[in-house]
C-alpha cells in the first residue's frame, strides 16, 4: 500500500499526543505523538515580517528542536473512537493502515514547513512533499547493463550498486473533517511523483508508454487524483471517494514516507498497486468498518483493452481499544482472466500492539489469474524453422508490444511457466492456471524517545507459475533495518537484506533480468544468475 510526520496541535500536551490522528495508509503524513519540546533551546519561529525563505527555514529548525508548529485548533475536532495505538513518528502513522479512505473519526492536525511559510498551517488546503534519494551494494553485480534491475523482486533498490533519485513528490489536498458528525463535508487529492520509483505505480493506458514502451528508469506518474465526500448520519460516518487511488490492503505503501523501510517486501512488490474507481468506507461502529468498491481494475484505464468491470469488498474488526486489527480484503471481484494485472486477490492483515515499543504486523495473500498464456510461446522459436512461433490461438503470447522480427518484444505483463521450459512443444499447454501466495511478517521497535526505530521484517513468496516474478519458486527475504528522525521532517532508513530464491527446474532468479531464466533454459543457454543475494541499502527523505 503508504508517511511523513507533523505536530499535534499541543506537542507539549499529553492528551493532545493521545488524539493525534493517522491518515490512511495511501495518505502521505501521519500526525506524531512528538516529543516534549525544551522552551529553553528551541529558536523562535520567524516572526510575520520575515521573508518567504526564512520562514520556512525557521519551520526546520524550530522542528529539529522538538517545536514543530500546531494545527490552528479552529482547524480541529476531538477525536472519535479508540486512541492511537502507535507512535509517529517514528513509524508512518499512528494508527494501523486501512486504505480508500481518510481515517473516520480522527482529525486532520497534520502541519508542513512549505505551510508554516506560506501561512503558519492555519488552512485547510494543504501543499506539501518530499524529495527521497536512495543507494545500495549488493552482491547482485548486473547493474551496469543498461535497464537490468538486477535486484528484482527487490524494490525500491531494484537497480544493484546505484544512487538513485526515488521519489519526488508534490501534493495538494484538503482533507474533509471526518471527526465530527454535525455535517457533510468534501476534499480532494492530487499527488505527483517522479522519479524511479514511477513504475511501480504506473496504469497501462495512462502516460505508461514511459515504462511500457520505453522501459524508461525515471518517469513521472500522476499517482492520485481524487475526490473525499463525507457522510456523517450514516453510521458513525460514511467516507466515498471517486477517482485514482492507492489499492486498498496492505501494510506498505507506495510512497516513500508511508513505508516502515526504504525496501519493500516481495509480497507487496508483485501486488496491485493502483486503481481508478469508487470506494464506499462506513464505519458502524468503534469495532466495525465496511468498505466496497468498483473499478476497471489494478493499475489499468477503463479505456483500455484490459480493463474489466471489477468489484472489491473489505472489512475492518479492531479490538483491544484499538490494539489489534483484522483487514480482510477481497480486492478485485471479476472473471479473474489473464489481462494486464488483473489479480483476483484474497489478504488477510493482522496488527498487534505488544506494548509501548513493540508491535508486529503480519500479511498473507493468495492471488490468480486464469487462462494465463505460456511463456513457452514467447520465448521460444520453432526447431524447424528457427523463428519464433507465430502468436495465435494455440501458441499464444502473453501480452507485448513493439514486436519487431529479429529484435523481439517488450513485455508488458508476464505469462505463466505453466510446465518445464525444456519440454518440447507437444506437452506444453497454450494456457494455464497461474496462482501465487505470501506471508511477511514485520516487528517493530520505537526508541530513542520515538525519534528512531528497530524494523524487522520476514517473507516467503511462492510464485508458482512464475506470472508475478517471472521465474517460478520459492523467494524468502529476511531485512533488518532502522529509522532514524531530525524532528519529523528528515528520515534516514539504512537496512540489510537477505533474499534466498528455491528455484524449479534447475533456474536461477537473482542476479538476472526479470523472466529471463525460463527462457534461457528453453532455447539452450546456461543459467547466468544467482540464487541468493545481499543488499545493503539507505534512502535520505527531505519532507516540505
Amino acid at each position: 500500500m503508504k508517511t511523513e510526520t507533523a505536530a499535534a496541535a499541543d506537542p507539549a500536551s499529553a492528551s493532545a499526543a493521545a488524539d493525534a490522528s493517522a491518515s490512511s495508509s495511501d495518505d502521505a503524513h501521519a500526525n506524531p505523538q512528538a516529543p516534549e519540546p525544551n522552551p529553553g533551546t528551541v529558536p523562535p519561529l520567524a516572526g510575520p515580517k520575515a521573508g518567504f525563505f526564512t520562514r520556512w527555514g525557521q519551520a526546520y529548525v524550530a522542528d529539529w528542536h522538538g517545536n514543530a508548529p500546531g494545527t490552528d485548533p479552529k482547524l480541529v475536532s476531538p477525536r472519535r473512537g479508540t486512541p492511537p495505538p502507535i507512535f509517529s513518528p517514528p513509524f508512518p502513522a499512528t494508527d494501523w493502515p486501512i486504505g480508500g479512505t481518510i481515517l473516520i473519526g480522527a482529525p486532520d492536525t497534520q502541519t508542513y514547513p512549505l505551510m508554516q511559510a506560506v501561512n503558519e498551517n492555519k488552512s485547510r488546503e494543504k501543499w506539501y512533499g518530499w524529495v527521497s534519494i536512495g543507494a545500495n551494494g549488493s552482491t547482485n553485480n548486473r547493474g551496469h547493463v543498461p535497464n537490468v534491475p538486477a535486484n528484482f523482486p527487490s524494490a525500491y533498490d531494484e537497480y544493484p550498486n546505484t544512487i538513485v533519485l526515488d521519489q519526488f513528490a508534490v501534493y495538494y489536498e484538503r482533507i474533509p473533517n471526518e471527526a465530527q458528525q454535525d455535517h457533510f463535508d468534501w476534499g480532494w487529492r492530487i499527488a505527483s511523483l517522479y522519479g524511479q520509483d514511477y513504475r511501480f505505480t504506473t496504469s497501462k493506458g495512462m502516460l505508461s508508454q514511459q515504462l511500457l514502451v520505453k522501459g524508461a528508469q525515471y518517469g513521472w506518474d500522476p499517482v492520485m487524483f481524487y475526490l473525499d465526500f463525507y457522510l456523517p448520519h450514516i453510521g458513525e460516518g460514511t467516507n466515498i471517494r471517486v477517482g485514482r487511488y492507492i489499492s486498498l490492503p496492505d501494510i506498505e505503501a507506495q510512497l516513500a514516507p508511508n513505508n516502515y523501510s526504504y525496501s519493500h517486501s516481495i509480497l507487496y512488490t508483485v501486488d496491485c498497486y493502483t486503481q481508478l474507481g469508487m470506494n464506499w468506507t462506513t464505519k458502524i461502529n468503534k469495532h466495525w468498518t465496511v468498505q466496497g468498491g468498483i473499478s476497471p481494475g489494478c493499475d489499468v484505464m477503463p479505456w483500455t483493452t484490459d480493463a474489466q468491470v471489477t468489484g472489491n469488498v473489505c472489512v475492518q474488526f479492531t479490538w483491544s481499544n484499538g490494539g489489534d486489527a483484522l483487514y480482510t480484503c477481497d480486492n478485485t471481484i471479476n472473471k479473474g482472466k489473464y489481462a494486464y494485472n488483473n489479480l483476483t486477490a484474497f489478504y488477510e492483515t493482522w496488527y498487534h500492539r505488544i506494548n509501548d515499543h513493540w508491535h508486529t504486523d503480519t500479511e498473507a495473500w493468495y492471488q490468480y489469474m486464469r487462462d494465463t498464456p505460456n511463456m513457452y510461446w514467447y520465448n521460444g522459436t520453432d526447431p524447424n524453422t528457427g523463428i519464433q512461433y507465430a502468436n495465435t490461438p494455440q501458441t499464444p503470447w502473453p501480452e507485448a508490444t513493439n514486436y519487431r522480427p529479429g529484435d523481439g518484444a517488450v513485455n508488458l505483463n508476464f505469462g505463466a511457466i505453466c510446465v518445464d521450459p525444456r519440454l518440447p512443444a507437444a506437452q506444453q499447454p497454450a494456457h494455464c492456471y497461474a496462482g501465487e501466495w505470501a506471508i511477511t511478517n514485520y516487528v517493530e521497535h520505537n526508541f530513542w524517545k520515538n525519534q528512531a526505530s528497530l524494523n524487522i521484517r520476514n517473507e516467503v513468496v511462492d510464485d508458482i507459475k512464475g506470472q508475478r516474478i517471472g521465474t517460478p519458486g520459492i523467494y524468502e527475504e529476511h531485512m533488518v533495518g532502522f529509522n532514524f528522525w531530525a524532528g519529523s521532517t528528515v528520515t534516514f532508513r539504512p537496512e540489510v537484506s537477505f533474499t534466498r530464491y528455491y528455484g524449479k527446474y534447475d533456474l536461477r532468479a537473482l542476479n538476472t533480468a526479470p523472466g529471463s531464466a525460463p527462457a534461457h533454459l528453453e532455447n539452450g543457454i546456461p543459467q547466468t544468475g544467482k540464487n541468493y543475494a545481499v543488499t545493503l541499502a539507505a534512502d535520505l527523505i527531505w519532507h516540505f
